[in-house]
């Protein structure tokens, strides 16, 4: 039987062809030939041999994945993914067939020393695999620039060593919960490698003082979700009925969802609409405000034209390669494609792709703000770690208040807190649950900062929001990273609330601070400040967030980085900083904030929802994207947030003690480590508590949340009486 029939896909503009792909076929054939790829065993395993590299035909995967190459640059193109296919066939037939973690972790090893960022290849080639990626390297890094090769190989690097990831998930028959999965996916699946790609072949780098911010990572994030998700939907008979693999994201929802594999398939193409939604959205409406912002001159400007053409390029192709390629028989979900297949039929199939996921599109910018909620079917939280509370609370709690007071909080114009609000929200508790062990002094500024981010957050959203000026954001945004200088003193004098806040905790933060970690603190600080943003203009468009921007974005509106950079300051310089860099200690962080933010969406569900209309909330994100009901959708974010937390637990448990191992760590570097992980268990324990005793989001309290001094607009339209039934009294 087949597994599925695959779904319709949305193909928004028509694949092309190269001109050159015969002469990339005869190129490539010969190249891997002398590599020794072709009917070369390995360890006494066959590989490929001539019959698998013609029915695969990665030069046809290459013609339409850059259709506008030359022909040396497309032979150069096809030989990069010959090679990569190999690798995977390689590490799939020699370590993932009979897991041998120990072989797969030397053999893996070894090839960083085949691309080298500078100077010359130095090592000695011994198997197909290295000897491929040599030559490649000599023949591709001089075009480009310093910050390009490092981009190259550190994506290279990536897609090598997370093969490890899927490798100790098959030993342990371990499936992977879905903001995992598409996180580590993107690093073993080699998307982001091929963006890298695209910009060689189209002869223009993105400039090295935009690559690395948002916009650009989003286009980045985008394109590679959509590339793996769509390869999950060909090759899920191939993976996983076939090599018994693990990854494949329509058997990650497939179980996760509790759902058949037809509506796992269905929900997986769902989601690669979205992303392939987010990325014309990023390049639409944010690049060129990018462009703008940094000044980029026209030459700049082309070099990212075409590099958004050449990824929307690569999305087309690789849809009609992976349609016609041998490499995944029947369609890959076990049906042949509706309608015309072949060269040129394409575009006949942007119509009706165009139609049937128009509803998706819709959805995301048609939602009624300010709709009266119900009951809200929030289940128990699991958490397996105890809370403890400071000795310092009642006292961080007056302070607390005379330090908002001292900046003028309760006096600002607009009046968005005031002191019984702050009070109500007992920020000082959630501060005393978070780090139970500190000093009164660090929970009096931890309470501050809490305070200040929290006061920042609600602020936007009041006074920005409503009024739609983005350009008093931007610059007050500006303002407030003015206020955080890395050395000498700021040239701006703070002006309200928000400003004075700020000022006085960089002070008292960063002073004490080397200027290399102030550095660090700022760009974390920053980060939040630019999230908020983000949540500004979707509020202006009315937009529900995609799913995959809304968790990675959540954690930075949340204040994570900020959290995060404190807690690594504390610890000194015991840890080398590449050590939290791993997959690992990212891990533990990102499941611990996931944790966070998702029990804060399902506590604040009726104040964001039906109080202040907001887009940002998980529960909304998910009933959005699985156009399923309010139930449905607080039981997947239930069940994400219980995900994340035995991620969590597995990465302390397992994966840490892995880590010390692999890295030789010494005892102190294991001890401030260990620590840490603690610290996140009281951070999670902590922020938990802190929900379930806060008032902020009891239902008496709600009606004391709406702002103060700030008129709102009431829902309009058809159907919205209703509404205003349960909010004329709110707002009296």
């Amino acid at each position: 039987m087949q597994a599925f029939r695959l779904p319709e896909f949305y193909l928004s503009y028509p694949a092309r062809l190269n001109p050159n792909l015969e002469r990339a076929r005869e190129h490539t054939k010969t190249w891997a030939r002398r590599m020794d790829m072709i009917d070369v065993p390995q360890h006494g395993v066959a590989i490929w041999d001539e019959s698998d590299l013609d029915r695969h035909d990665y030069a046809l995967l290459c013609a339409y994945t850059h259709p506008d190459a030359d022909g040396p640059e497309l032979d150069l193109i096809t030989d990069w993914y010959v090679w990569v296919f190999y690798f995977d066939d390689h590490f799939v037939e020699l370590y993932k067939r009979n897991p041998d973690l120990a072989g797969a972790r030397e053999h893996l090893d070894r090839l960083p020393a085949f691309m080298p960022v500078e100077g010359p290849i130095t090592a000695e080639p011994t198997n197909p695999v290295e000897r491929g990626l040599a030559d490649l390297w000599e023949r591709t890094v001089p075009s480009m620039s310093a910050d390009w090769r490092r981009r190259f190989a550190e994506n290279t690097k990536h897609l090598l060593d997370e093969s490890l990831w899927e490798l100790t998930n098959i030993s342990e028959n371990r499936l992977s919960n879905p903001i995992e999965y598409v996180e580590m996916r993107r690093k073993v699946g080699g998307a982001p490698w091929s963006a890298n790609l695209v910009e060689h072949a189209v002869g223009a780098e993105v400039p090295a003082e935009i690559a690395a911010t948002r916009p650009m990572q989003v286009l980045r994030d985008t394109f590679s979700d959509a590339v793996h998700l769509r390869n999950d939907l060909f090759s899920y008979e191939r993976e996983v009925q076939d090599e018994g693999e693990l990854s494949n994201g329509v058997l990650v929802f497939e179980k996760f969802l509790g759902c058949s594999t037809q509506e796992a398939a269905e929900a997986v193409n769902d989601l690669l609409t979205s992303r392939l939604h987010q990325f014309e959205h990023t390049a639409l409406t944010e690049v060129p405000q990018l462009l703008d912002e940094h000044g980029i001159d026209p030459m700049g400007r082309l070099a990212v034209l075409g590099y958004v053409k050449g990824l929307q390029d690569w999305q087309s192709g690789g849809h009609e390669w992976h349609v016609q390629s041998g490499r995944y028989p029947d369609g890959g979900g076990g049906s042949v494609l509706a309608g015309p297949t072949g060269l040129g039929t394409s575009a006949a199939r942007i119509i009706s792709s165009l139609v049937s996921t128009a509803p998706q599109r819709m959805r995301s910018y048609a939602r009624t703000p300010f709709q009266p909620v119900g009951h809200v079917p929030r289940r128990e939280i699991r958490m397996p770690y105890p809370v403890s509370l400071s000795p310092h609370l009642d006292l961080a709690r007056e302070r607390n208040v005379e330090w908002a007071r001292s900046i003028g909080l309760f006096t600002d114009i607009p009046l968005v807190w005031d002191e019984r609000m702050l009070r109500a929200i007992d920020l000082p508790h959630c501060a005393a649950g978070l780090d139970p062990d500190a000093t009164a002094e660090e929970i009096e500024l931890a309470s501050a900062w809490l305070t200040w981010g929290t006061y920042g957050d609600d602020y936007y959203p009041q006074v920005f929001g409503h009024s739609r000026d983005m350009a008093g954001a931007k610059a007050l945004t500006a303002r407030l990273k003015e206020l955080m200088p890395v050395e000498g003193a700021s040239p701006v004098i703070p002006a309200n609330a928000l400003e004075r806040g700020l000022a006085d905790l960089w002070q008292r933060t960063a002073d004490p601070l080397p200027v290399d970690e102030r550095r660090t603190f700022r760009d974390s600080v920053e980060v939040m400040l630019d999230s908020w943003l983000w949540e500004l203009a979707n509020q202006h468009q009315n937009r529900i967030p995609d799913p995959v921007d809304y968790v990675e974005m959540r954690r930075r509106t949340f204040g994570s980085e900020l959290t995060m950079s404190l807690s690594r300051f504390s610890h000194g310089a015991t840890v080398p900083p590449e050590i939290y860099r791993t997959r690992t200690i990212r891990a533990m962080e990102n499941s611990a904030t996931d944790f966070a933010t998702l029990v804060n969406d399902v506590y604040s569900y009726r104040k964001e929802i039906q109080y202040e209309g907001e887009v940002h909330n998980a529960v909304l994100v998910v009933q959005n994207f699985l156009d399923c009901d309010l139930d449905r959708a607080f039981q997947v974010v239930h069940d994400l947030m219980d995900a994340r937390l035995r991620q969590f637990e597995r990465t302390v448990d397992v994966e840490l003690p892995a880590l010390f191992e692999e890295q030789d760590l010494d005892a102190e570097t294991r001890a401030t480590l260990t620590r840490y992980a603690s610290e996140l268990q009281d951070w999670m324990a902590g922020i938990l508590n802190w929900h379930r005793e806060c008032r902020r989001y009891f239902d008496t309290e709600l009606r004391h949340n709406v702002p103060l001094g700030i008129p709102l607009p009431r829902p309009t339209g058809l159907g919205t009486s209703a509404a205003r039934i349960s909010w004329d009294p709110v707002v009296g």
